[in-house]
């Protein structure tokens, strides 16, 4: 078989509630061509695109051109010690994402079957919340998108707060600063769509402990559905001692790499619900083992990290399945290459009958992206 991988610059201009504002996510897709032609696509993000589209092109490919592309267990296994054995997780679990997600793709275009189908196909349809929320909106800004979008059915709705305090503490920008404005900030969204709504807050990783907490006890009164990333590196002590000081739920691992590190957070029952996403933390064949181990310690699974027409296969696929995020900006940029995509009816989000992801890169479309330079700027909008 023969893998290919491009990095793509995608721009989108978000325009919920007739506010504009314009980002870039960079992603990097794959293409996998089994050897009667067929062809099966990956997909990761959150990350540097050019590294991961280089250890695909120059390091994967050549290893895997004469593997079986239905093998896969027996390529997530040779990936990893191709790639990880030392490093651990970074750009080599997000390479394997995509090649993995690939891997699906192209099984159940030859096997006839969309992926969720392959998973298990427990349910046909997924509940979905929406990330609206984002730095780039002022205040009044946010309370006037989170109104839009409850308007429009969406029912569960999340936003970002943190927004790289700790990254960013030279510019000079102190956290206690930042969580201050965060608690105006919810306090606004709150307001404008009442108490009917389920309100998520995500820092991305980007508070320690102290700030963190003194930010989650802020918004307990807000009713906060559960904090996402809370600390830097999702470290466990530091989560579990914002646990003990907090009533709101702690989610966390969009961004792990490795399996073993969900096991560590469920085994310390650092956090109230577990994240995986297969563009990220090691494809499917990855992720369905640490659907299994949630369910063996009864954690409830989410999607985070974005991406909710891949990862929704996972969560349709199993009985353990749950929420799925509806992220408007890599909504945005996942247009930008398949085209139209399904939307939320009810806050449901129904899968697809087509065989393997059903969703196809439009080739004119990627050219055309795959013209512009790529950024350095990573990560959420």
């Amino acid at each position: 078989m023969q893998i290919k991988a491009t990095p793509l610059d995608v721009p989108v201009t978000l325009d919920a509630a007739g506010i504009e504002k314009n980002t870039s996510l960079s992603v990097c897709l794959v293409e996998i061509r089994a050897d009667d032609g067929m062809t099966g696509h990956g997909f990761t993000a959150i990350t540097e695109e050019e590294v991961v589209a280089a250890a695909v092109n120059q390091v994967i490919a050549p290893a895997l051109q004469d593997e079986d592309p239905l093998a896969h267990e027996r390529i997530w296994e040779r990936l990893y010690w191709l790639l990880s054995p030392r490093g651990q997780t970074g750009y080599a679990s997000h390479a394997i994402a995509a090649v993995d997600v690939a891997l699906w793709d192209l099984k159940g275009k030859i096997l006839g079957q969309p992926v969720w189908r392959l998973l298990g196909a427990a349910r046909s349809k997924v509940p979905v919340y929406t990330t609206f929320g984002f730095g780039a909106y002022s205040r009044d800004e946010l309370a006037a998108a989170a109104k839009w979008w409850a308007a429009r059915g969406h029912k569960r709705l999340k936003m970002v707060v943190g927004h790289h305090a700790l990254q960013r503490r030279d510019e000079p920008r102190p956290p206690a600063e930042v969580i201050a404005e965060d608690v105006r900030r919810v306090r606004a969204v709150r307001d404008a769509v009442g108490a009917e709504i389920e309100l998520q807050v995500d820092a991305n990783c980007s508070l320690d402990s102290f700030h963190a907490t003194r930010l989650a006890r802020s918004l307990e009164e807000f009713g906060i559905s559960f904090f996402e990333e809370p600390v830097k590196e999702n470290d466990i002590p530091s989560l579990l001692a914002l646990k003990r000081e907090t009533r709101i739920p702690l989610a966390a691992g969009q961004n792990e790499g490795l399996a073993w590190r969900f096991r560590d957070l469920m085994v310390a029952r650092a956090v109230d619900l577990v994240q995986p996403n297969v563009v990220i933390g090691g494809g499917f064949t990855q992720c369905v083992k640490i659907a299994a181990m949630a369910s063996a310690f009864n954690v409830p699974m989410a999607n985070g990290g974005a991406w909710a027409h891949h990862n929704m296969h996972l969560h349709g696929g199993l009985a353990h399945g749950g929420l799925v995020e509806y992220h408007y900006p890599a909504v945005k940029v996942c247009e930008a290459i398949y085209g139209p995509l399904p939307a939320p009816v009810d806050g449901w989000l129904a899968l697809p009958e087509t065989p393997g992801l059903g969703i196809e890169p439009k080739s004119d479309l990627v050219r055309e992206l795959a013209k512009r330079p790529t950024s350095r700027g990573k990560g959420k909008a």
